[in-house]
């Protein structure tokens, strides 16, 4: 048995984007995200002490959940351009640092984790997904957690770590609920249209009271408040695609994850090339063995 972390890439480097100030390089290239990655990855290695880290991109492209809906995710905001250039070198040093990043077209790197994180699971690991979606909160279990970053409002928090008792706190019901849950009460993110008018604990009642989104469309007669029960019926069809959009794909293919091992030398050019000075001189002092770390 072993410790493992599964990091969201995108997730990571949005906020290590957000978190950092605007650096560059002196002919103005961005570097920000990428000193917030760096400094990320390497207090997540020494804090969890995982025996071992995998990163997840995406591509681009859903397309089994655009054949359900064409309009999914299309409300997102383009990504930063100055992120947009950083991330290409931060798929490099994540390399460099001996760490597979994982990425498929055609499929959501969210499936990707998801499926790594039962497939290592099933094997007998513990496992720690690495993201602030709340939509990992389905995979969590007795062997997988949700390790939760820092929240922008509230720095000092820290990390934290949510089980499954976490998931019930803050949603209202179990991790194998929270697929329904979203289908029912929708995900503006994801532009996926739920329930109108249905807030979380609405939608957390009815589960608790029907069970299941198929149980709450069989007893929609004796639903409650009355006024949901004709768009309940006339919806019934949307609310089982919303389903199949929400319920993340454990089962889907996933590439082949060789044992990765930090590339020093890589590290080292790279950092140079970006002109990251003080973060090369940390990675010096953690690759090479001379001097304290940080």
């Amino acid at each position: 048995m072993a410790k493992w972390l599964l990091i969201d890439g995108y997730n990571l480097a949005f906020r290590a984007f957000y978190g950092m100030p605007e650096l560059t390089r002196a002919d103005g290239f961005p570097t920000g995200a990428l000193h917030g990655w760096v400094k990320t990855i390497w207090r997540l290695q020494d804090q969890e002490q995982p025996a071992g880290m995998l990163v997840f991109f995406d591509l681009g492209g859903a397309q089994d959940r655009l054949a359900l809906l064409p309009e999914y995710k299309a409300n997102r905001k383009e990504t930063p351009e100055a992120l947009e250039q950083q991330i290409p070198v931060l798929k490099e040093l994540t390399r460099a640092m001996g760490l597979v990043g994982i990425e498929l077209d055609g499929v959501e790197s969210d499936d990707l984790l998801a499926a790594q994180a039962r497939a290592l699971a099933n094997a007998g690991h513990d496992v720690w997904i690495v993201s602030a979606d709340k939509d990992f909160a389905q995979c969590v279990d007795e062997r997988v957690k949700l390790l939760l970053p820092p929240p922008t409002a509230n720095p000092r928090l820290g990390w934290r770590t949510m089980d499954a008792a976490g998931v019930v706190e803050k949603f209202g019901v179990p991790p194998e609920k929270i697929a329904e849950y979203l289908a029912i009460v929708g995900d503006t993110s994801d532009n996926i249209p739920g329930v109108h008018g249905c807030g979380p604990k609405t939608a957390t009642k009815w589960l608790h009271q029907f069970g299941s989104l198929e149980g709450l469309i069989a007893g929609v007669d004796t639903l409650q408040p009355e006024r949901f029960r004709e768009q309940i019926k006339t919806r019934a069809d949307e609310l089982r695609r919303n389903l199949q959009l929400t319920t993340l794909r454990t089962n889907c293919p996933l590439p082949w994850v060789g044992q990765g091992a930090p590339m020093p030398t890589e590290i080292f050019a790279l950092l140079g090339k970006m002109e990251m000075k003080s973060t090369l001189t940390e990675a010096q002092r953690r690759y090479t063995g001379q001097g304290e770390l940080f």
